[in-house]
C-alpha cells in the first residue's frame, strides 16, 4: 500500500526553496487522527467524567461534617447560644443525631482540630499521593491505569468509611481515600487533552472542570433527598457507582498516543490510532510511518519510577517553572477548597450557599471554555487572583449578609477560572515526557492549600479574618509569581525536554532582536 503520510513541507529560512523534514509527533498525530472526531469526543468525555466522582468526595465533608442545628429544651437555657455551657440534658438536635460525625460521635466541643481532622486528613492523603503517585503516569503506569487505578482506590475506600465506628477510624479512612484520589484529575486532564488535536486541548481540559462543577452540584441535591438519614448513606450513593465507572473506563477508553509512543511502545501507539482515528485516515497508519520516526525513537526510552520528577527537578528552567505555577497553586487551592467548607459560618442556609457555589463554578468553566484560546495565560490567572482575593478580603469587612454573600460567590467564581487557566496553563508550560508529573505537582500545590483550610474554617467562626481575609491576601500574594512565567498561548505541546528548550531559546532569539 502506497504511503498516504507524507513527509512535511517547509521554507528553509535562508532560501525560497521548499524541503522536506522530519514531521514531530505532534504533527503526525494531528495528521493521523484530525483534531477532533466522534470517538475522540467520546472517550475524552467518558475520561473527563472522572471530575464528578472526585468532586464529590472532595466536597463530602461539608455534610457528612457539618456542625447540626440545635434547640433547648429547658426553658431557663433558652438565651443560651453556646451548647457547651449547659447541661446536655437541656438541649437536643434538629434532626436526628446519625446525621452528622459531630452529633453521632459527640463532638460538638471538641474543638476546631478534632472537628477539622477528617477534612484535613482527606487533603493530607492527597498531597501525600501525589507524591507517591505522580510519576507512575509518566513512568510505567501510563494515564489510564493510574486513572483506573485512583477511582477504584478511591471509591472502595470511600465504602468502608462508611463503616466506620468512631472518629479516629473515619479520619484514617479519609486519609488513605485522600491518598488514592490525589492522581484522579491529573491523570484525567492529561489523557483527555492528549487524545485530541491541539486546536480542541483547551476546551477538551475545560470539560474536565465541568464535570467537577456537576459532582460538586449533585452533592447539595443527594443530601437534601436523604436529609435526615445518616451520613453514611452519603458515601454509599456517591462511591458505588463510582465503582462501576472505573471499570467502564479499563474497558472502553485508550492509553495516550503520546505517551506510548515516548515509551517506545509503538505497536500499541499505532493501535491506539487507528483505534481512534477517523476512517479516512486510518490508512496512513503503515509501516513506513514508523521509519520516519527515527529521531522519536532515539528520544524515546524506559525510564525509572521517579525519573520524570528528576528531570524536572535537574533542570533549571523547569524547576523554576514548576516552583512558581506552584506557589500560585497554592494560593487558589486555599480559597478553592477553603471557601465552600465555610460556608457554614456565614448566615445562610446551607443547603442553598452550597448549590450557588456550586452553580458559581458553570459560568467560570463555560468562560474557560469559550475564551481559552483567546485568554493570555498570566493576565488572566493575576487579574483573576487579585479579584478574587480583594471580594474574599471584602467578606470580612461588610455586615449585610446579602453583600456578603454576593462576595464570596464572586470570590469563589474567580478562584475558580484561575483554577481552570492554571491547569490547562501548566499543560502548556512542560513537555509529554514529564507533562503528567508537573501537573500533578501543581495539584498538590492547590491540595497544599486545602490542608490548611479545615483548620483556618474553625478558627474563622470566631474571626472571620482568618478564614475569608487570610484566604484573600493569600490567593492575592501568590498570584503575582504568575510574572515569573513564560506566556503560553497559541503554542504547540512539546514531546521532550530538548525540543522544549529548543522552543525556548528561539523564543528568547526573537524577542532579543526585536
Amino acid at each position: 500500500m502506497a504511503d498516504q503520510n507524507p513527509l512535511l513541507l517547509r521554507r528553509d529560512s535562508e532560501s525560497p526553496i521548499l524541503v522536506k523534514q522530519q514531521p514531530s509527533l505532534d504533527d503526525t498525530i494531528e495528521q493521523c487522527i484530525g483534531n477532533f472526531g466522534w470517538t475522540q469526543f467520546f472517550q475524552a468525555t467518558l475520561v473527563s467524567f472522572a471530575w464528578f466522582f472526585d468532586a464529590q468526595q472532595t466536597f463530602i465533608s461539608v455534610f457528612t461534617d457539618a456542625q447540626p442545628k440545635w434547640h433547648s429544651t429547658s426553658p431557663s437555657n433558652s438565651t443560651c447560644n453556646n451548647i457547651c455551657k449547659i447541661p446536655r440534658d437541656s438541649w437536643d438536635w434538629d434532626l436526628p443525631a446519625h446525621t452528622s460525625i459531630i452529633s453521632e460521635w459527640s463532638l460538638e466541643c471538641a474543638g476546631s482540630i478534632v472537628t477539622g481532622l477528617p477534612a484535613s486528613s482527606f487533603f493530607l492523603g492527597c498531597l501525600a499521593g501525589g507524591f507517591v503517585l505522580a510519576t507512575l503516569a509518566d513512568s510505567f503506569l501510563g494515564r489510564k491505569n493510574v486513572l483506573v487505578l485512583s477511582c477504584m482506590f478511591m471509591s472502595l475506600t470511600g465504602i468502608f468509611t462508611a463503616l466506620s465506628t468512631n472518629v479516629w477510624m473515619y479520619t484514617t479512612l479519609r486519609f488513605i481515600s485522600g491518598f488514592g484520589r490525589a492522581t484522579i484529575g491529573t491523570c484525567a486532564l492529561v489523557l483527555s487533552t492528549e487524545l485530541v488535536g491541539k486546536k480542541w486541548r483547551g476546551n477538551v481540559g475545560i470539560i474536565g472542570f465541568i464535570c467537577f462543577t456537576l459532582g460538586f452540584l449533585s452533592l447539595p441535591g443527594v443530601a437534601y433527598l436523604i436529609k435526615g438519614s445518616s451520613w453514611r448513606l452519603l458515601y454509599l450513593w456517591t462511591c458505588v457507582p463510582s465503582t462501576f465507572y472505573s471499570v467502564f473506563v479499563y474497558f472502553l477508553v485508550r492509553e495516550s498516543p503520546r505517551w506510548l509512543y515516548v515509551k517506545g511502545r509503538k505497536e500499541e501507539f499505532a493501535e491506539t490510532l487507528r483505534s481512534i482515528a477517523a476512517p479516512a485516515n486510518r490508512s496512513s497508519l503503515t509501516q513506513s510511518f514508523f521509519g520516519r520516526c527515527v529521531e522519536w525513537e532515539e528520544e524515546s526510552q524506559e525510564s525509572d519510577v521517579y525519573s520524570a520528577m528528576k528531570i524536572l527537578l535537574q533542570n533549571s528552567w523547569a524547576f523554576r517553572r514548576l516552583v512558581a505555577v506552584m506557589v500560585i497553586g497554592f494560593g487558589v487551592g486555599m480559597i478553592y477548597y477553603g471557601m465552600p467548607l465555610g460556608l457554614g459560618n456565614l448566615s445562610f442556609d446551607l443547603y442553598w450557599s452550597v448549590a450557588l457555589n456550586a452553580l458559581s463554578e458553570f459560568p467560570a468553566s463555560f468562560l474557560a471554555f469559550f475564551l481559552i484560546e483567546k485568554l493570555d495565560r498570566k493576565v488572566s490567572v493575576m487579574g483573576l487572583a487579585l479579584l478574587s482575593g480583594i471580594c474574599s478580603v471584602s467578606c470580612v469587612l461588610v455586615r449585610w449578609k446579602r453583600m456578603q454573600i454576593g462576595l464570596e460567590l464572586v470570590s469563589f467564581f474567580s478562584a475558580c477560572a484561575a483554577f481552570d487557566v492554571v491547569l490547562i496553563y501548566t499543560l502548556e508550560l512542560f513537555p509529554t515526557c514529564v507533562r503528567n508529573s508537573g501537573v500533578s505537582m501543581v495539584r498538590q500545590a492547590l491540595v497544599f492549600g486545602g490542608v490548611f483550610s479545615p483548620v483556618l474554617v474553625a478558627a474563622g467562626r470566631k474571626n472571620g479574618f482568618l478564614s475569608y481575609g487570610v484566604f484573600g491576601v493569600t490567593i492575592a500574594v501568590c498570584g503575582l509569581f504568575v510574572a515569573c512565567l513564560p506566556e503560553t498561548r497559541g503554542r504547540t505541546f512539546c514531546d521532550t525536554m530538548d525540543e522544549e528548550e529548543r522552543k525556548n531559546e528561539a523564543i528568547n532569539n526573537r524577542v532579543d532582536k526585536v
